[in-house]
């Protein structure tokens, strides 16, 4: 298969903005973590496996303000020190 320079060109235009656009994205993920005060994030699988809850669950205390999160890119998230806030409001409710 020959390429000829048009072509060459054209796919190593398309690679760059694909390296520009996952460039992007890494930082904005890094400036958001940053915020977070470096505190590690969970998602729903995490929290899943780490509460043994169904994914309704974790839906239905989201929308009652009892385990807070913040979405990224129409992801949930959690910083582990709610999860763990959470964990002991549980423990100390059911006392």
């Amino acid at each position: 298969m020959e390429i000829n320079k048009e072509t060459f060109e054209d796919w190593m235009k398309k690679l760059s903005e694909k390296l520009e656009t996952t460039d992007k994205k890494l930082e904005r993920l890094l400036n958001h973590q940053a915020c977070l005060n470096g505190d590690e994030l969970l998602d729903n699988q995490d929290l899943i496996g780490m509460l043994k809850v169904s994914h309704r669950t974790l839906q239905r205390y989201r929308s009652k303000g009892k385990l807070p999160y913040c979405n990224m890119n129409g992801k949930s998230f959690y910083r582990l020190t709610d999860v763990q806030k959470f964990i002991n409001d549980q423990f100390e409710g059911n006392k």
